[in-house]
């Protein structure tokens, strides 16, 4: 847990990928595959609270951090996953550094936050690393605001200012809709906003992140100064593989009728 935020803070290009599956097997599988982090996703993704303990468990063996994406900014739903153990956790839908106040307060114990304090979990080590755990979690527990409106974007220098928030994630397809470009991310409107975004960063210390489609535009993004990238999700890729195969298949049945 410790050394993702120092590494995001330090300004290091770290990459990701999202698990929306639900799925302890899928998620060791990201976890194998070389990836620095992965988002486990309760937002839109299918998995439950059992779900996430699962993956966590399977994400352990691996040297990709966890980290978990929260339905919304919710003291509860906060303080619920992290005392799973996961590194930090993504808010969605964060609009204004009032938004971004809450979110950090809810991920941060007392006197710092309002996250409640418990011993028996499993990122205390159910007791026996509680001492440890309570001491070091407000420095080390990462919370990343997601940036997915053009209020956002409008208030992002004021969401950067706030201390305790470490990256500034764009999350483009919300942000076009909410521009009113719905999936035209090379728009000038959406370029507009990420310039936003990665300037505020700069000038607060922040790390900026953003989720990518498709492997043409990562050198782009890079070029343009993100550092957190993530790309794709598990979902995606079983479907786009299991699609590549029903293709060659198809094509081959097809090829077999004509002999």
């Amino acid at each position: 847990m410790k050394w993702i935020r120092q590494r995001i803070r330090g300004g290091e290009f770290l990459t990701g990928t999202f698990l929306n599956l639900g799925s302890s097997l899928t998620a060791e599988m990201a976890g194998l595959a070389g990836f620095d982090w992965v988002v486990i996703d309760l937002e839109h993704g299918s998995g439950d609270h059992q779900n996430l303990l699962l993956q966590l468990q399977a994400l352990s063996g691996t040297l990709a951090v966890p980290l978990v994406r929260v339905a919304w900014n919710d003291i509860v739903l906060c303080k619920r996953v992290l005392d799973l153990g996961p590194a930090g956790v993504m808010v969605p839908w964060i609009n204004s550094k009032d938004d971004a106040s809450r979110a950090v307060a809810a991920v941060r114990y007392p006197p710092h936050g309002l996250r409640g304090v418990a011993a028996m979990n499993r990122a205390c080590g159910f007791g026996l690393s509680f001492d440890e755990y309570f001491q070091s979690a407000n420095d080390e527990v990462t919370m990343i605001a997601q940036i997915e409106t053009g209020r956002a974007v409008d208030n992002v220098r004021e969401i950067a200012s706030v201390d305790g928030v470490d990256v500034l994630f764009v999350g483009p397809l919300d942000l076009s809709v909410s521009l009113g470009i719905v999936k035209q991310y090379d728009h000038q409107d959406m370029r507009s906003a990420r310039a936003k975004v990665i300037a505020a960063c700069r000038e607060y210390g922040k790390a900026s992140g953003i989720l990518l489609s498709n492997e043409s535009q990562i050198e782009e993004t890079i070029a343009e100064g993100f550092t957190f990238v993530g790309m794709g999700s598990d979902g995606a890729a079983a479907a786009a593989g299991l699609g590549k195969i029903a293709s060659a298949l198809k094509k081959s049945k097809t090829g077999a009728a004509r002999n």
